[in-house]
């Protein structure tokens, strides 16, 4: 039992730990620190030097640097001992790992002497194959041990770790998405301020993609697709918005209809330009793209992967989902809404209703603070929130809590 009985008088003191991350991790790991420090925690932040490290700087979090790779390698054994002489100097309360890699060094550098979440963003053993997949499974079964509770963002994501063989304490808190930053908006006036989709046909069908250029999100899968999908309209656009080391193969794979974006520091004036906006993952927890599309109105076509069903309305799964390593179904998906402009309005609007009533940014913070107090106890309250209170009122918003779904399972000895 973690607890610590003496914690009610102070505030806790956290630390989130990462490998370099982009993308969705960066996000969440940004909008939880902003919620923790108006909740009145110390917040301290080990990573690699990026652009998230000047991101939790402006917030107000202490960030240390932590010399570290993306993926388990020869430096491992370094980067655990450094990391471990960190933790000794920042002498948290509780530790935060997200991600694989910072996972398992921030496990075999605490093992268990704090409290530590472990938080995955989708399965380490999924991303690779053959002898590689079994040594990541074998890893995880084992370092449970070390982590007093499991945070997965969806049921599905829990669910692929159980029946793998992991065991744990589990507690299930859906991915959110800032509601006021991700809004609808006309397409025509956020594709003209957009400097890549100058002399485009503002008619022009429209789908965007919004991900790391790297296997796991899929966009060779699309680009497979896309030909099949101009044929069905001949006028259809495709922009790839986003960096990483599959960039220069996907280059060459494109045809001239496929336009390439690169990282943007706000995604939301891509998805206020796209008619569609598609995500044809391998593997994922709880994707992030698809939520920030459907705040802002639009529809999506998303692979039925963990965590795609339950980010979906119930009523889209027919509409909205295509297998994995698919092309001639995701051409036909897509091909189908982008010939139908009413029907893309109605998936868009109630997509927004959807993210607005389960996954706004506030109940994933407010849940996460749930999991903490469970490990550490109640502390203090501040005074300042980072977001409106749920239940305050606004635009175009409902406030239901979405609550955290805990699963209690035997650890290994």
């Amino acid at each position: 039992m973690h607890k610590n009985l003496s914690l009610p008088s102070r505030r806790p003191h956290v630390l989130h730990l990462t490998q370099p991350v982009d993308g969705g991790v960066a996000r969440v790991v940004t909008d939880l620190v902003r919620a923790q420090l108006a909740d009145g925690l110390a917040v301290t932040a080990i990573c690699p030097d990026s652009a998230l490290t000047g991101r939790l700087r402006s917030l107000g979090a202490h960030v240390r640097h932590w010399h570290a790779t993306r993926s388990p390698g020869a430096s491992l054994v370094r980067e655990v001992r450094q990391l471990a002489r960190l933790i000794d100097e920042v002498r948290p309360d509780l530790l935060h790992a997200h991600s694989a890699k910072a996972g398992l060094a921030g496990r075999l550098a605490v093992r268990g002497r704090i409290p530590t979440v472990f938080q995955p963003h989708a399965w380490s053993f999924e991303a690779v194959d053959g002898n590689t997949a079994a040594l990541a499974l074998r890893w995880e079964r084992w370092a449970a041990r070390w982590a007093a509770r499991v945070v997965c963002v969806s049921e599905a994501e829990r669910a692929t770790g159980v029946h793998a063989g992991i065991t744990g304490r589990w507690t299930v808190v859906p991915n959110g998405i800032d509601p006021d930053r991700f809004r609808p908006a006309p397409a025509g006036p956020a594709r003209a301020a957009l400097p890549p989709l100058a002399g485009l046909d503002a008619r022009a069908p429209l789908a965007v993609c919004v991900g790391r250029l790297c296997r796991q999100k899929g966009q060779d899968v699309l680009l497979r697709a896309w030909s099949a999908v101009r044929r069905r309209v001949p006028d259809a656009r495709l922009v790839l918005v986003g960096d990483g080391p599959d960039r220069d193969r996907l280059r060459e794979e494109a045809p001239a209809s496929v336009l390439f974006a690169g990282a943007v520091a706000d995604a939301s004036p891509w998805y206020q330009a796209a008619d569609l906006v598609v995500l044809p993952s391998r593997w994922e927890g709880m994707a992030l793209a698809p939520l920030e599309a459907m705040a802002c109105g639009r529809p999506v076509v998303v692979t039925d992967v963990d965590g795609a069903r339950e980010s979906l309305p119930p009523s889209f799964a027919d509409r909205c989902l295509v297998p994995p390593e698919d092309p001639d179904a995701l051409a036909g998906t897509v091909g189908e809404l982008l010939l139908d402009p009413s029907l893309r309005t109605s998936l868009g609007d109630r997509g927004r209703r959807h993210v607005l009533s389960l996954h706004d940014v506030r109940h994933t913070a407010r849940a996460v603070a749930d999991v903490y107090r469970d490990l550490l106890g109640a502390w203090p309250a501040a005074g300042t929130r980072p977001y409106p209170a749920v239940g305050d009122t606004g635009a175009d918003r409902t406030t239901p809590r979405a609550e955290p779904t805990e699963h209690r399972e035997s650890i290994h000895s």
